[in-house]
Protein backbone atom coordinates (compact mmCIF):
# COMPACT_ATOMS: atom_id res chain seq x y z
CA UNK A 1 0.00 0.00 0.00
CA UNK A 2 2.75 2.45 0.75
CA UNK A 3 4.91 3.62 -2.15
CA UNK A 4 8.39 5.02 -1.87
CA UNK A 5 8.76 8.58 -0.60
CA UNK A 6 11.71 9.24 -2.91
CA UNK A 7 10.89 11.88 -5.50
CA UNK A 8 12.86 11.96 -8.69
CA UNK A 9 14.89 14.95 -9.79
CA UNK A 10 12.72 15.31 -12.90
CA UNK A 11 9.59 15.45 -10.79
CA UNK A 12 11.08 18.19 -8.63
CA UNK A 13 12.05 20.12 -11.75
CA UNK A 14 8.56 19.75 -13.20
CA UNK A 15 7.00 20.98 -9.95
CA UNK A 16 9.33 23.99 -9.83
CA UNK A 17 8.50 24.78 -13.45
CA UNK A 18 4.74 24.59 -12.83
CA UNK A 19 5.17 26.64 -9.68
CA UNK A 20 6.96 29.39 -11.60
CA UNK A 21 4.45 29.44 -14.48
CA UNK A 22 1.46 29.52 -12.13
CA UNK A 23 2.93 32.45 -10.24
CA UNK A 24 3.30 34.39 -13.48
CA UNK A 25 -0.32 33.74 -14.31
CA UNK A 26 -1.72 34.84 -10.97
CA UNK A 27 -4.13 37.72 -11.59
CA UNK A 28 -3.37 39.36 -8.26
CA UNK A 29 0.17 40.75 -8.21
CA UNK A 30 -0.06 41.51 -4.53
CA UNK A 31 -0.88 37.85 -3.86
CA UNK A 32 2.00 36.72 -6.08
CA UNK A 33 4.43 38.98 -4.22
CA UNK A 34 3.19 37.64 -0.89
CA UNK A 35 3.63 34.07 -2.06
CA UNK A 36 7.15 34.61 -3.38
CA UNK A 37 8.54 37.04 -0.87
CA UNK A 38 6.04 37.56 1.94
CA UNK A 39 6.14 35.11 4.80
CA UNK A 40 7.46 31.96 3.19
CA UNK A 41 4.15 30.07 3.19
CA UNK A 42 4.76 26.67 1.54
CA UNK A 43 2.66 25.27 -1.29
CA UNK A 44 1.72 21.72 -2.10
CA UNK A 45 4.05 22.02 -5.09
CA UNK A 46 6.88 21.96 -2.55
CA UNK A 47 5.77 18.53 -1.33
CA UNK A 48 5.64 15.80 -0.49
CA UNK A 49 6.78 17.04 2.90
CA UNK A 50 8.79 15.14 5.47
CA UNK A 51 6.27 14.00 8.12
CA UNK A 52 6.24 16.26 11.17
CA UNK A 53 4.55 16.09 14.58
CA UNK A 54 4.31 19.03 16.95
CA UNK A 55 4.62 17.92 20.60
CA UNK A 56 1.38 17.87 22.58
CA UNK A 57 0.87 20.32 25.42
CA UNK A 58 -0.83 18.05 27.97
CA UNK A 59 -2.20 21.00 29.92
CA UNK A 60 -4.59 21.58 27.01
CA UNK A 61 -6.35 18.26 27.65
CA UNK A 62 -8.07 19.72 30.69
CA UNK A 63 -11.25 21.78 30.94
CA UNK A 64 -13.48 19.76 28.64
CA UNK A 65 -16.59 19.69 30.82
CA UNK A 66 -19.81 20.70 29.09
CA UNK A 67 -21.31 24.15 29.55
CA UNK A 68 -24.47 23.68 31.71
CA UNK A 69 -27.89 24.40 30.25
CA UNK A 70 -28.33 27.04 32.96
CA UNK A 71 -25.74 29.19 31.18
CA UNK A 72 -27.51 32.31 29.76
CA UNK A 73 -26.14 31.53 26.30
CA UNK A 74 -28.02 28.20 26.31
CA UNK A 75 -31.22 29.19 28.10
CA UNK A 76 -34.61 29.67 26.34
CA UNK A 77 -35.31 33.20 25.23
CA UNK A 78 -38.53 35.18 25.11
CA UNK A 79 -41.98 33.68 24.90
CA UNK A 80 -42.60 30.17 23.50
CA UNK A 81 -43.95 31.73 20.29
CA UNK A 82 -40.71 33.64 19.72
CA UNK A 83 -38.33 32.07 17.17
CA UNK A 84 -35.03 30.77 18.51
CA UNK A 85 -32.16 28.57 17.30
CA UNK A 86 -32.27 30.45 13.97
CA UNK A 87 -29.94 28.92 11.39
CA UNK A 88 -29.15 29.43 7.72
CA UNK A 89 -28.09 26.83 5.17
CA UNK A 90 -27.05 27.17 1.56
CA UNK A 91 -29.18 25.67 -1.16
CA UNK A 92 -27.69 23.89 -4.16
CA UNK A 93 -27.31 27.24 -5.95
CA UNK A 94 -26.60 30.70 -4.50
CA UNK A 95 -29.92 32.17 -5.71
CA UNK A 96 -31.71 30.33 -2.90
CA UNK A 97 -31.14 29.77 0.81
CA UNK A 98 -32.73 27.90 3.72
CA UNK A 99 -33.86 29.53 6.97
CA UNK A 100 -34.65 27.29 9.96
CA UNK A 101 -35.79 28.03 13.52
CA UNK A 102 -37.66 26.57 16.49
CA UNK A 103 -40.79 27.78 18.33
CA UNK A 104 -42.58 26.37 21.35
CA UNK A 105 -41.07 24.50 24.25
CA UNK A 106 -39.61 21.01 24.09
CA UNK A 107 -40.78 18.51 26.72
CA UNK A 108 -39.07 15.76 28.70
CA UNK A 109 -41.07 13.11 30.57
CA UNK A 110 -42.74 9.72 30.44
CA UNK A 111 -46.02 10.43 28.67
CA UNK A 112 -45.77 13.37 26.30
CA UNK A 113 -48.11 15.00 23.81
CA UNK A 114 -46.21 16.51 20.88
CA UNK A 115 -46.86 20.07 19.82
CA UNK A 116 -48.98 20.60 16.70
CA UNK A 117 -46.73 21.94 13.92
CA UNK A 118 -49.78 23.10 11.97
CA UNK A 119 -50.78 25.48 14.76
CA UNK A 120 -48.10 28.04 13.87
CA UNK A 121 -47.03 29.58 10.59
CA UNK A 122 -43.60 29.26 8.98
CA UNK A 123 -42.84 32.66 7.42
CA UNK A 124 -39.73 34.58 6.43
CA UNK A 125 -40.12 38.27 5.60
CA UNK A 126 -37.12 39.58 3.71
CA UNK A 127 -35.69 42.25 1.41
CA UNK A 128 -32.51 44.01 0.36
CA UNK A 129 -33.01 46.89 2.78
CA UNK A 130 -33.54 46.98 6.54
CA UNK A 131 -37.12 47.44 7.66
CA UNK A 132 -38.11 51.02 8.40
CA UNK A 133 -38.21 52.42 11.97
CA UNK A 134 -41.99 52.61 11.63
CA UNK A 135 -42.07 48.85 11.32
CA UNK A 136 -42.94 48.71 7.62
CA UNK A 137 -42.55 45.03 6.68
CA UNK A 138 -40.04 43.64 4.25
CA UNK A 139 -41.39 43.43 0.68
CA UNK A 140 -41.12 39.65 0.28
CA UNK A 141 -42.50 36.77 2.27
CA UNK A 142 -41.81 33.04 1.85
CA UNK A 143 -43.53 30.17 3.58
CA UNK A 144 -42.35 26.66 4.30
CA UNK A 145 -42.95 23.59 6.42
CA UNK A 146 -42.85 22.67 10.10
CA UNK A 147 -42.36 19.44 12.02
CA UNK A 148 -41.70 17.98 15.43
CA UNK A 149 -39.76 14.87 16.36
CA UNK A 150 -39.65 12.62 19.39
CA UNK A 151 -36.90 10.60 21.05
CA UNK A 152 -38.65 7.61 22.66
CA UNK A 153 -37.14 5.00 24.96
CA UNK A 154 -39.35 1.99 25.84
CA UNK A 155 -37.21 1.09 28.85
CA UNK A 156 -38.05 1.50 32.56
CA UNK A 157 -36.65 4.64 34.12
CA UNK A 158 -35.74 6.34 30.83
CA UNK A 159 -37.44 9.62 29.91
CA UNK A 160 -38.77 10.59 26.50
CA UNK A 161 -38.44 13.87 24.64
CA UNK A 162 -40.56 15.74 22.14
CA UNK A 163 -39.22 18.80 20.37
CA UNK A 164 -40.45 22.28 19.82
CA UNK A 165 -41.84 23.07 16.38
CA UNK A 166 -38.99 23.10 13.84
CA UNK A 167 -39.53 25.36 10.82
CA UNK A 168 -37.79 25.26 7.43
CA UNK A 169 -38.33 27.89 4.72
CA UNK A 170 -36.50 28.08 1.41
CA UNK A 171 -35.99 31.55 -0.07
CA UNK A 172 -35.74 31.54 -3.87
CA UNK A 173 -34.90 33.98 -6.67
CA UNK A 174 -32.27 35.72 -4.58
CA UNK A 175 -29.43 37.71 -6.11
CA UNK A 176 -26.02 36.11 -5.50
CA UNK A 177 -23.42 38.01 -3.47
CA UNK A 178 -26.07 40.35 -2.07
CA UNK A 179 -27.01 41.29 1.49
CA UNK A 180 -30.57 40.59 2.61
CA UNK A 181 -32.42 41.47 5.78
CA UNK A 182 -35.02 39.17 7.27
CA UNK A 183 -37.34 38.28 10.12
CA UNK A 184 -38.73 34.79 10.65
CA UNK A 185 -41.66 33.36 12.58
CA UNK A 186 -45.46 33.85 12.58
CA UNK A 187 -46.63 37.38 11.82
CA UNK A 188 -50.14 36.64 13.13
CA UNK A 189 -48.89 36.21 16.70
CA UNK A 190 -47.93 38.95 19.11
CA UNK A 191 -44.14 38.74 19.29
CA UNK A 192 -44.21 35.93 16.77
CA UNK A 193 -41.51 37.38 14.51
CA UNK A 194 -37.82 37.43 15.32
CA UNK A 195 -35.68 40.50 15.53
CA UNK A 196 -34.25 41.57 12.19
CA UNK A 197 -31.18 39.63 11.05
CA UNK A 198 -29.17 39.78 7.85
CA UNK A 199 -27.12 37.51 5.61
CA UNK A 200 -25.14 37.77 2.41
CA UNK A 201 -25.82 35.26 -0.34
CA UNK A 202 -22.93 33.26 -1.70
CA UNK A 203 -21.38 34.19 -5.07
CA UNK A 204 -22.69 32.62 -8.25
CA UNK A 205 -20.71 29.74 -9.79
CA UNK A 206 -17.78 31.25 -11.69
CA UNK A 207 -14.03 30.60 -11.92
CA UNK A 208 -13.22 34.08 -10.60
CA UNK A 209 -15.69 34.36 -7.72
CA UNK A 210 -15.28 32.65 -4.33
CA UNK A 211 -16.58 32.85 -0.77
CA UNK A 212 -14.32 35.15 1.19
CA UNK A 213 -13.52 32.54 3.84
CA UNK A 214 -14.84 29.04 4.47
CA UNK A 215 -14.58 27.92 8.08
CA UNK A 216 -14.22 24.18 8.74
CA UNK A 217 -14.83 22.60 12.14
CA UNK A 218 -15.70 19.15 13.44
CA UNK A 219 -16.57 17.25 16.62
CA UNK A 220 -17.55 20.49 18.30
CA UNK A 221 -19.73 19.70 21.30
CA UNK A 222 -20.43 22.41 23.85
CA UNK A 223 -17.57 22.59 26.36
CA UNK A 224 -15.45 25.52 27.41
CA UNK A 225 -13.05 24.51 24.65
CA UNK A 226 -15.94 24.42 22.16
CA UNK A 227 -16.97 27.96 23.04
CA UNK A 228 -13.39 29.14 22.48
CA UNK A 229 -13.42 27.45 19.06
CA UNK A 230 -16.67 29.13 18.05
CA UNK A 231 -15.54 32.52 19.34
CA UNK A 232 -12.31 32.31 17.36
CA UNK A 233 -14.10 31.03 14.28
CA UNK A 234 -16.58 33.91 14.41
CA UNK A 235 -13.71 36.38 14.81
CA UNK A 236 -12.30 35.13 11.50
CA UNK A 237 -15.55 36.32 9.88
CA UNK A 238 -16.27 33.44 7.45
CA UNK A 239 -18.95 33.59 4.78
CA UNK A 240 -19.67 29.84 5.05
CA UNK A 241 -19.19 27.17 7.73
CA UNK A 242 -18.64 23.45 7.09
CA UNK A 243 -19.55 21.32 10.13
CA UNK A 244 -18.12 17.86 9.47
CA UNK A 245 -20.22 15.94 12.01
CA UNK A 246 -20.57 15.30 15.75
CA UNK A 247 -22.24 18.50 16.82
CA UNK A 248 -23.81 18.41 20.29
CA UNK A 249 -22.67 15.19 22.03
CA UNK A 250 -26.14 14.92 23.55
CA UNK A 251 -25.54 11.16 23.66
CA UNK A 252 -22.93 11.57 26.40
CA UNK A 253 -25.84 11.94 28.85
CA UNK A 254 -28.59 9.84 30.42
CA UNK A 255 -32.15 10.74 29.40
CA UNK A 256 -32.60 12.25 32.85
CA UNK A 257 -29.91 14.82 32.19
CA UNK A 258 -27.37 15.39 34.92
CA UNK A 259 -23.71 15.65 33.97
CA UNK A 260 -22.23 14.59 30.65
CA UNK A 261 -19.36 12.11 30.63
CA UNK A 262 -16.35 11.58 28.32
CA UNK A 263 -17.14 7.85 27.92
CA UNK A 264 -20.79 6.76 28.06
CA UNK A 265 -20.21 3.00 28.17
CA UNK A 266 -17.54 3.42 30.87
CA UNK A 267 -19.79 5.49 33.12
CA UNK A 268 -23.07 3.71 32.39
CA UNK A 269 -22.22 0.07 31.60
CA UNK A 270 -25.75 -1.13 32.49
CA UNK A 271 -27.66 1.31 30.28
CA UNK A 272 -30.15 -0.61 28.09
CA UNK A 273 -29.37 1.59 25.08
CA UNK A 274 -27.07 4.48 24.18
CA UNK A 275 -29.14 7.22 25.77
CA UNK A 276 -29.21 10.91 24.98
CA UNK A 277 -30.44 14.08 26.62
CA UNK A 278 -32.11 15.96 23.78
CA UNK A 279 -32.34 19.36 25.53
CA UNK A 280 -28.59 19.60 24.81
CA UNK A 281 -29.58 20.04 21.15
CA UNK A 282 -31.75 23.02 22.06
CA UNK A 283 -28.99 24.57 24.15
CA UNK A 284 -26.49 24.05 21.32
CA UNK A 285 -28.84 25.69 18.81
CA UNK A 286 -29.25 28.72 21.05
CA UNK A 287 -25.52 29.02 21.60
CA UNK A 288 -24.79 28.81 17.87
CA UNK A 289 -27.55 31.21 16.81
CA UNK A 290 -25.46 34.43 16.80
CA UNK A 291 -23.28 32.75 14.17
CA UNK A 292 -25.74 30.56 12.26
CA UNK A 293 -28.43 33.25 11.91
CA UNK A 294 -26.12 35.31 9.70
CA UNK A 295 -23.77 32.74 8.07
CA UNK A 296 -24.87 29.53 6.31
CA UNK A 297 -23.71 26.40 8.13
CA UNK A 298 -23.56 23.15 6.15
CA UNK A 299 -23.67 19.99 8.23
CA UNK A 300 -23.09 16.30 7.68
CA UNK A 301 -23.91 13.52 10.09
CA UNK A 302 -21.41 11.91 12.43
CA UNK A 303 -21.66 8.91 14.72
CA UNK A 304 -22.84 11.05 17.64
CA UNK A 305 -25.90 12.02 15.61
CA UNK A 306 -27.07 8.37 15.37
CA UNK A 307 -28.90 8.51 18.74
CA UNK A 308 -30.73 5.16 18.57
CA UNK A 309 -34.22 4.98 20.03
CA UNK A 310 -37.10 2.53 20.20
CA UNK A 311 -36.80 -1.19 20.76
CA UNK A 312 -33.28 -2.29 19.90
CA UNK A 313 -32.40 1.16 18.58
CA UNK A 314 -34.40 0.66 15.38
CA UNK A 315 -34.77 4.42 14.78
CA UNK A 316 -31.68 6.61 14.36
CA UNK A 317 -30.74 10.17 13.36
CA UNK A 318 -34.15 11.61 14.31
CA UNK A 319 -32.78 14.89 15.65
CA UNK A 320 -30.30 15.40 12.81
CA UNK A 321 -32.97 14.68 10.19
CA UNK A 322 -35.51 17.08 11.71
CA UNK A 323 -33.36 20.00 12.79
CA UNK A 324 -31.28 20.73 9.70
CA UNK A 325 -32.27 21.89 6.24
CA UNK A 326 -29.83 20.78 3.55
CA UNK A 327 -30.09 20.91 -0.27
CA UNK A 328 -30.72 17.21 -0.72
CA UNK A 329 -33.69 17.59 -3.05
CA UNK A 330 -32.11 20.43 -5.01
CA UNK A 331 -28.92 18.42 -5.57
CA UNK A 332 -30.79 15.26 -6.55
CA UNK A 333 -29.74 13.06 -3.63
CA UNK A 334 -33.14 13.01 -1.88
CA UNK A 335 -31.30 12.15 1.33
CA UNK A 336 -30.13 14.44 4.13
CA UNK A 337 -27.13 12.13 4.62
CA UNK A 338 -25.39 13.25 1.41
CA UNK A 339 -25.81 16.22 -0.93
CA UNK A 340 -23.89 18.90 -2.83
CA UNK A 341 -23.97 22.63 -3.44
CA UNK A 342 -22.03 25.39 -5.21
CA UNK A 343 -20.46 28.48 -3.67
CA UNK A 344 -18.78 30.57 -6.36
CA UNK A 345 -16.10 28.52 -8.08
CA UNK A 346 -16.25 25.71 -5.50
CA UNK A 347 -18.41 22.60 -5.77
CA UNK A 348 -18.93 21.13 -2.30
CA UNK A 349 -19.84 17.47 -1.82
CA UNK A 350 -21.05 16.24 1.59
CA UNK A 351 -20.98 12.44 1.92
CA UNK A 352 -22.50 10.09 4.47
CA UNK A 353 -20.26 7.62 6.30
CA UNK A 354 -23.18 6.12 8.23
CA UNK A 355 -25.40 5.14 5.30
CA UNK A 356 -24.70 2.69 2.49
CA UNK A 357 -21.55 3.72 0.61
CA UNK A 358 -21.13 0.56 -1.52
CA UNK A 359 -20.67 0.87 -5.28
CA UNK A 360 -24.05 -0.80 -5.72
CA UNK A 361 -25.84 1.67 -3.45
CA UNK A 362 -27.83 4.86 -3.97
CA UNK A 363 -25.18 7.18 -2.49
CA UNK A 364 -22.44 5.95 -4.80
CA UNK A 365 -24.73 6.21 -7.84
CA UNK A 366 -25.67 9.76 -6.88
CA UNK A 367 -22.01 10.71 -6.27
CA UNK A 368 -20.97 9.39 -9.66
CA UNK A 369 -23.66 11.44 -11.41
CA UNK A 370 -22.92 14.52 -9.33
CA UNK A 371 -19.21 14.43 -10.20
CA UNK A 372 -19.99 13.91 -13.87
CA UNK A 373 -22.11 17.07 -13.87
CA UNK A 374 -19.34 19.27 -12.48
CA UNK A 375 -18.02 21.77 -15.05
CA UNK A 376 -14.46 22.58 -13.99
CA UNK A 377 -14.48 25.62 -16.27
CA UNK A 378 -17.19 27.08 -14.00
CA UNK A 379 -16.39 25.50 -10.62
CA UNK A 380 -12.68 24.63 -10.81
CA UNK A 381 -12.50 23.46 -7.19
CA UNK A 382 -14.17 20.33 -5.85
CA UNK A 383 -14.13 19.95 -2.07
CA UNK A 384 -15.55 16.86 -0.36
CA UNK A 385 -16.41 16.33 3.30
CA UNK A 386 -17.57 13.45 5.46
CA UNK A 387 -17.17 12.60 9.10
CA UNK A 388 -14.80 9.63 9.37
CA UNK A 389 -11.30 10.02 7.85
CA UNK A 390 -9.78 7.52 5.44
CA UNK A 391 -6.20 8.63 6.14
CA UNK A 392 -5.39 8.82 9.84
CA UNK A 393 -2.19 8.04 11.75
CA UNK A 394 -3.68 8.39 15.25
CA UNK A 395 -4.54 5.30 17.29
CA UNK A 396 -8.12 6.49 17.65
CA UNK A 397 -10.26 5.27 14.73
CA UNK A 398 -7.19 3.94 12.89
CA UNK A 399 -8.34 2.23 9.64
CA UNK A 400 -11.89 2.32 11.00
CA UNK A 401 -13.45 3.38 7.68
CA UNK A 402 -11.13 1.43 5.39
CA UNK A 403 -14.19 -0.18 3.77
CA UNK A 404 -15.56 3.20 2.71
CA UNK A 405 -12.16 4.19 1.33
CA UNK A 406 -11.93 1.05 -0.79
CA UNK A 407 -15.41 1.63 -2.16
CA UNK A 408 -15.24 5.35 -2.96
CA UNK A 409 -11.65 6.58 -3.17
CA UNK A 410 -11.17 5.67 -6.83
CA UNK A 411 -14.22 7.67 -7.89
CA UNK A 412 -12.99 10.82 -6.14
CA UNK A 413 -9.51 10.37 -7.61
CA UNK A 414 -10.89 9.79 -11.11
CA UNK A 415 -12.75 13.11 -10.97
CA UNK A 416 -9.88 15.09 -9.48
CA UNK A 417 -11.34 16.03 -6.11
CA UNK A 418 -8.99 18.65 -4.68
CA UNK A 419 -9.51 18.68 -0.90
CA UNK A 420 -11.20 16.36 1.59
CA UNK A 421 -12.23 17.43 5.11
CA UNK A 422 -13.13 14.95 7.86
CA UNK A 423 -13.44 14.87 11.64
CA UNK A 424 -14.04 11.93 14.04
CA UNK A 425 -10.42 11.90 15.28
CA UNK A 426 -10.13 14.60 17.93
CA UNK A 427 -6.91 16.12 16.65
CA UNK A 428 -5.49 17.86 13.60
CA UNK A 429 -3.71 16.15 10.72
CA UNK A 430 -2.90 17.26 7.17
CA UNK A 431 -1.79 14.70 4.59
CA UNK A 432 0.53 14.89 1.64
CA UNK A 433 -1.30 14.29 -1.61
CA UNK A 434 -2.12 10.59 -1.59
CA UNK A 435 -4.08 7.89 -3.39
CA UNK A 436 -4.38 4.29 -2.22
CA UNK A 437 -1.80 4.92 0.54
CA UNK A 438 0.76 5.93 -2.09
CA UNK A 439 2.13 9.46 -2.54
CA UNK A 440 0.49 10.86 -5.65
CA UNK A 441 0.77 14.45 -6.90
CA UNK A 442 -2.77 14.20 -8.28
CA UNK A 443 -4.37 12.84 -5.12
CA UNK A 444 -6.52 15.04 -2.88
CA UNK A 445 -5.19 16.85 0.15
CA UNK A 446 -6.89 15.07 3.06
CA UNK A 447 -7.32 17.09 6.26
CA UNK A 448 -8.64 15.85 9.61
CA UNK A 449 -10.17 18.68 11.62
CA UNK A 450 -12.03 16.86 14.43
CA UNK A 451 -10.55 19.10 17.12
CA UNK A 452 -13.53 21.34 17.86
CA UNK A 453 -13.30 20.82 21.62
CA UNK A 454 -15.92 18.24 22.67
CA UNK A 455 -16.34 16.47 26.01
CA UNK A 456 -14.42 13.38 24.86
CA UNK A 457 -11.23 15.47 24.89
CA UNK A 458 -8.31 15.54 22.49
CA UNK A 459 -6.71 12.42 20.95
CA UNK A 460 -2.99 12.24 21.74
CA UNK A 461 -1.78 8.73 20.87
CA UNK A 462 -0.36 7.90 17.44
CA UNK A 463 -0.59 4.45 15.90
CA UNK A 464 3.20 4.44 15.43
CA UNK A 465 3.91 5.27 19.11
CA UNK A 466 5.39 2.36 21.08
CA UNK A 467 2.57 0.19 22.38
CA UNK A 468 -0.15 2.34 20.77
CA UNK A 469 -0.83 0.39 17.56
CA UNK A 470 -4.45 -0.83 17.78
CA UNK A 471 -5.12 -4.52 17.40
CA UNK A 472 -6.91 -5.62 14.22
CA UNK A 473 -10.06 -6.16 16.29
CA UNK A 474 -10.14 -2.57 17.55
CA UNK A 475 -11.81 0.42 15.90
CA UNK A 476 -14.91 -1.34 14.61
CA UNK A 477 -17.15 1.22 12.88
CA UNK A 478 -20.68 1.87 14.12
CA UNK A 479 -21.82 1.36 10.53
CA UNK A 480 -20.40 -0.77 7.74
CA UNK A 481 -17.96 -3.62 7.63
CA UNK A 482 -14.39 -4.21 8.76
CA UNK A 483 -11.67 -4.06 6.11
CA UNK A 484 -8.55 -3.68 8.25
CA UNK A 485 -5.43 -4.60 6.32
CA UNK A 486 -1.68 -5.01 6.56
CA UNK A 487 0.83 -3.13 4.45
CA UNK A 488 2.66 -5.35 1.96
CA UNK A 489 5.22 -2.89 0.62
CA UNK A 490 7.18 0.17 1.68
CA UNK A 491 8.54 1.00 5.15
CA UNK A 492 5.56 -0.63 6.93
CA UNK A 493 5.68 -3.89 4.95
CA UNK A 494 4.13 -6.78 6.84
CA UNK A 495 2.67 -4.63 9.62
CA UNK A 496 -0.71 -3.16 10.55
CA UNK A 497 0.91 0.08 11.76
CA UNK A 498 3.94 2.07 10.72
CA UNK A 499 6.86 2.25 13.12
CA UNK A 500 7.20 5.96 12.38
CA UNK A 501 4.87 8.68 11.14
CA UNK A 502 3.60 7.52 7.73
CA UNK A 503 4.97 9.27 4.66
CA UNK A 504 1.48 10.34 3.62
CA UNK A 505 1.04 12.23 6.93
CA UNK A 506 2.58 15.68 6.40
CA UNK A 507 1.77 17.32 9.73
CA UNK A 508 -0.16 16.45 12.89
CA UNK A 509 -0.82 18.04 16.26
CA UNK A 510 -3.21 17.39 19.15
CA UNK A 511 -4.75 20.80 19.82
CA UNK A 512 -8.25 22.26 19.70
CA UNK A 513 -9.07 24.63 16.87
CA UNK A 514 -10.69 25.18 13.48
CA UNK A 515 -9.62 25.82 9.91
CA UNK A 516 -10.13 28.57 7.33
CA UNK A 517 -10.04 27.97 3.56
CA UNK A 518 -9.51 31.03 1.37
CA UNK A 519 -9.68 30.26 -2.35
CA UNK A 520 -7.70 32.88 -4.24
CA UNK A 521 -8.30 31.84 -7.84
CA UNK A 522 -8.85 28.73 -9.95
CA UNK A 523 -5.55 27.13 -8.91
CA UNK A 524 -4.49 28.56 -5.53
CA UNK A 525 -6.20 28.29 -2.14
CA UNK A 526 -4.79 29.20 1.27
CA UNK A 527 -5.51 26.75 4.10
CA UNK A 528 -4.91 27.89 7.67
CA UNK A 529 -5.39 25.89 10.86
CA UNK A 530 -6.01 28.09 13.90
CA UNK A 531 -5.30 26.68 17.36
CA UNK A 532 -7.40 27.91 20.27
CA UNK A 533 -4.36 28.60 22.42
CA UNK A 534 -2.83 31.00 19.88
CA UNK A 535 -3.21 34.74 20.02
CA UNK A 536 -5.12 35.55 16.87
CA UNK A 537 -3.04 37.55 14.47
CA UNK A 538 -1.38 37.21 11.10
CA UNK A 539 1.65 35.45 12.55
CA UNK A 540 -0.22 33.12 14.92
CA UNK A 541 -1.27 30.00 13.06
CA UNK A 542 -0.94 26.31 13.79
CA UNK A 543 -0.51 25.23 10.18
CA UNK A 544 -0.66 27.07 6.87
CA UNK A 545 -0.17 26.06 3.25
CA UNK A 546 -1.23 27.05 -0.24
CA UNK A 547 -3.07 24.15 -1.87
CA UNK A 548 -2.33 24.30 -5.59
CA UNK A 549 -4.39 22.64 -8.30
CA UNK A 550 -2.58 21.34 -11.39
CA UNK A 551 -5.42 20.89 -13.90
CA UNK A 552 -3.08 20.39 -16.87
CA UNK A 553 -1.13 17.63 -15.13
CA UNK A 554 -3.99 16.03 -13.24
CA UNK A 555 -6.74 15.65 -15.80
CA UNK A 556 -10.14 14.25 -14.95
CA UNK A 557 -10.05 10.63 -16.12
CA UNK A 558 -12.69 9.18 -18.43
CA UNK A 559 -12.28 5.63 -17.15
CA UNK A 560 -12.91 4.43 -13.64
CA UNK A 561 -10.13 4.06 -11.08
CA UNK A 562 -10.58 2.10 -7.88
CA UNK A 563 -8.51 1.50 -4.80
CA UNK A 564 -8.86 -2.20 -5.51
CA UNK A 565 -7.17 -2.08 -8.93
CA UNK A 566 -3.84 -3.87 -8.60
CA UNK A 567 -0.59 -3.30 -10.48
CA UNK A 568 1.10 -6.23 -12.21
CA UNK A 569 3.22 -6.80 -9.11
CA UNK A 570 0.11 -7.41 -7.04
CA UNK A 571 -2.21 -5.46 -4.79
CA UNK A 572 -0.40 -3.19 -2.31
CA UNK A 573 -2.44 -4.50 0.63
CA UNK A 574 -4.05 -7.70 1.88
CA UNK A 575 -6.87 -8.38 4.35
CA UNK A 576 -5.82 -9.23 7.87
CA UNK A 577 -8.42 -11.89 8.37
CA UNK A 578 -11.68 -13.26 7.06
CA UNK A 579 -13.54 -10.16 8.17
CA UNK A 580 -16.99 -9.36 6.76
CA UNK A 581 -16.85 -7.98 3.24
CA UNK A 582 -16.55 -4.25 2.79
CA UNK A 583 -19.80 -2.47 3.42
CA UNK A 584 -21.49 -5.38 5.19
CA UNK A 585 -22.99 -4.60 8.58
Amino acid sequence: MAGSSTTTTNLHRRHRYHHYILLLLLPCLQFAFHLVDGGGIPTTLDGPFTPATRAFDRSLRQGSEDVPLSDPRLAPRGRPSSPEQIALAASADPDSLWVSWVTGRAKVGSHLTPLDPAAVRSEVWYGERPSSPSGHPHPHVATGSAEVYSQLYPYPGLLNYTSGVIHHVRLVNLTPATRYYYRCGDSSLDGGLSDERSFRTLPAPAPDAYPRRVAVVGDLGLTGNSTSTVDHLARNDPSLVLMVGDMTYANQYLTTGGKGVPCFSCSFPDAPIRESYQPRWDGWGRFMEPLTSRIPMMVIEGNHEMEPQGHGGAVTFASYSARFAVPSEESGSHSKFYYSFDAGGIHFIMLGAYVDYNRTGAQYSWLEKDLQRVDREVTPWVVASWHSPWYNSYSSHYQEFECMRQQMEGLLYQHGVDIVFSGHVHAYERMNRVFNYTLDTCGPVYITIGDGGNIEKIDIDHANDPGKCPSPGDNTPEFGGVCHLNFTSGPAKGRFCWERQPEWSAFRESSFGHGILEVVNSTYALWTWHRNQDTYGEDSVGDQIYIVRQPDECLVQSTSVTSLDCPSSGCPYSPLSSSPGCGEE
